[in-house]
């Protein structure tokens, strides 16, 4: 199995190798980063933001295009959100192998914070990893430094450390099939 990263072009530029490297490392498996081909699809302009769902089904419409089979993860920088929640980090679906992940209320500048590119690649890597580990079978934990946590919030993202606790890890090992 290949993680496919496809990084938008408003995405925070220069971030691309250092996120997909940890993502890597992290989950044990090799990835690569890209631009994306992904259409763009689900913008609502009366909230500002794009309908996850609805970016998530063009992700699957270009995968069964293009026949890939492997995950892939789209690095945005639009604000997203889905029904019911006003905003979200990240969604997937594991049914289809796609995940996405803004970086809209990842960085520091979204809260009057000074900016600072470690933190935002800290962000987005462990964003970005979580809605892989749904990909690959992992439910959300109760551990609030796994990777798997759902936070709410910002410092509960950055409360989280970049590993897997070991229940989750030890799902992760034995559900995997080896290339």
């Amino acid at each position: 199995m290949h993680i496919h990263i496809f990084w938008d072009s408003l995405s925070p530029p220069g971030l691309q190798i250092p996120v997909t490297r940890q993502i890597s490392s992290i989950l044990g498996m090799p990835a690569t980063v890209s631009e994306n081909h992904v259409r763009m699809m689900g913008y609502v302009d009366s909230r500002k933001q794009i309908d996850a769902q609805v970016l998530l089904d063009s992700i699957q419409a270009y995968k069964h295009r293009h026949a890939i089979q492997d995950p892939i993860l789209l690095v945005v920088h639009q604000d997203l959100f889905k029904n019911g929640n006003s905003f979200v980090f990240g969604l997937a679906r594991q049914s289809v192998g796609a995940a996405v992940v803004s970086t809209a209320r990842l960085s520091n500048e979204y809260y009057g914070r000074g900016g600072n590119d470690d933190d935002l690649i800290d962000r987005i890597t462990k964003e970005g990893t979580h809605e892989m580990g749904h990909l690959l079978g992992l439910d959300h934990c109760h551990d609030q430094e796994c990777i798997m946590f759902k936070p709410d919030t910002l410092d509960e993202l950055d409360r989280k450390k970049k590993v897997l606790c070991k229940i989750c890890s030890e799902y992760l090992s034995g559900h995997l099939e080896p290339d």
